[in-house]
């Protein structure tokens, strides 16, 4: 079957030509080139060699923000070393000034540590949040929230108030049937901690929400010393044993995501000493040396240690080693009214041995589950002082502490508040506080050596 001729109808030639007309017709340049025809526009246009930045843009309407220069624009396309940084604003974005007194080092054409996005806005202080936080608020976590208007936050207490709830109920349901066998008590044991720190660490972090907007949160350090050193006096107030007073010596040096660590507490009157030494490696997070200006403070870390206890006085000693996993979590993650606080957590293992210096006939190999948990705050907002102070669970049974005996017969570990503080580049001071089976008190002073602030 042939094809016939295509029919060029009047319409067709009609519009044709008023097409012609428009494209040699006059339009508004955007540079401020008053009236041009539509070809003199494209042939500016980067297709067919034209300039792809516009001069002498305007501004937005309604809006100060400046625009990136052209200049600036095509050095930062041609040259190397760091671009400008856009920053949030309510106009849309712009890009930071580039300093003019200073000579720019490496390229740099923006001013270092301009965030892409600003900060969500802090929420006001409320007084009645407040209340309602601590009653009802320490068993329905997230009600302060919700007072406060906060929906969201107090979704996400009210979910991890409820995955604490049923971990614990998970963990000890099988742990009754069972009869706290072993065979299972190790890995249900561990699973009920984990909801016990779930929970606990949501009804901290219900009240951290609505006592936040109070004051100004710290922020974690740009930068931390690669090696510090404390010196300092320990108390311990044990029923059971005679020695109170110790000397309290560490040391941590940091090489990249390696980080080394010793401590060591010595009774100079009873003889006891207590050493402990070790390293940690970053699996995932920003190195420690770097902390703030690589990440938020979030990490994760794989520890091991080992621990010599000589008791002179019982006549046995205690040494042994562990293995662990240690997490910590930047809670501005979760939402703006937690900003300038972290949780943190750990679960290992160890195994320890006993020696006298006689025969020993029962067992001398010991081994125990090692959990903490604990939720912190960052202390300092820039410059020489930073650090760090948090509130934390222990269920190590060993150590000068040891554990507190449940109701059940049951024993259980130690709660305690500690805190590191540099107040200028290379002193600082060194707190905790600890109640388990005996109390336990010590304050150091810490010198840092290299780094910067």
């Amino acid at each position: 079957m042939g094809h016939g001729r295509p029919v060029w109808s009047a319409r067709a030639t009609f519009a044709v030509g008023l097409g012609l007309w428009l494209a040699s017709g006059a339009a508004w340049a955007q540079d401020g080139g008053g009236w041009r025809s539509a070809f003199d526009l494209l042939a500016s246009g980067p297709e067919l060699g034209g300039g792809d930045i516009p001069r002498d843009l305007p501004a937005r309407r309604g809006s100060d923000a400046p625009v990136v220069p052209p200049e600036v624009m095509a050095r930062v396309l041609t040259e190397e070393g760091p671009r400008p940084v856009p920053t949030a604003s309510a106009e849309g974005p712009v890009v930071a000034p580039e300093a003019r007194d200073a000579a720019p080092e490496a390229g740099r054409v923006s001013e270092p540590r301009v965030r892409l996005v600003e900060d969500a806005p802090r929420p006001p202080f409320k007084v009645a949040p407040v209340a309602v936080a601590v009653v009802p608020g320490l068993l329905l976590h997230g009600l302060g929230a919700w007072t406060a208007g906060d929906t969201r936050t107090a979704k996400g207490l009210f979910a991890a108030e409820a995955i604490g709830l049923g971990l614990i109920g998970a963990g000890l349901v099988p742990i009754a049937l069972t009869g706290a066998s072993r065979k299972t008590i190790g890995p249900l044991y561990a699973v009920t901690l984990t909801g016990a720190g779930v929970f606990s660490l949501s009804m901290l972090a219900n009240l951290y929400a609505v006592t936040s907007p109070a004051f100004d949160p710290g922020r974690v350090p740009d930068t931390l010393p690669p090696l510090e050193l404390d010196l300092g006096y320990q108390y311990v107030n044990d029923a059971t044993a005679d020695y109170r007073n110790f000397f309290a010596l560490g040391a941590v040096a940091r090489l990249s995501k390696v980080r080394l660590q010793a401590s060591a507490r010595l009774a100079p009157d009873e003889g006891n000493a207590l050493i402990r030494a070790g390293a940690a490696y970053r699996l995932w997070g920003a190195p420690e040396r770097t902390l703030g200006l690589d990440g938020d403070g979030t990490s994760l870390d794989v520890e091991g240690f080992a621990t010599y206890h000589r008791y002179p006085t019982e006549g046995f000693t205690l040494g042994g080693g562990e293995v662990a996993l240690k997490g910590r979590y930047a809670m501005a993650r979760f939402g703006p009214r937690f900003a300038g606080s972290f949780v943190e957590g750990g679960v290992g293992v160890s195994a320890q041995a006993y020696s006298y210096p006689g025969r020993v006939d029962d067992d001398n190999l010991y081994g125990q589950l090692l959990y903490t948990f604990g939720y912190g705050v960052w202390l300092g907002r820039g410059g020489p002082l930073r650090g760090e102070a948090v509130l934390y669970y222990d269920h190590r049974k060993d150590g000068l502490v040891g554990g507190l005996r449940g109701r059940g017969g049951g024993i259980v570990g130690s709660f305690g508040l500690k805190g590191r503080v540099l107040v200028t580049e290379r002193w600082g001071v060194a707190a905790e506080a600890q109640a388990g089976g005996a109390l336990m008190g010590r304050l150091s002073l810490v010198y840092a050596v290299g780094g910067d602030t």
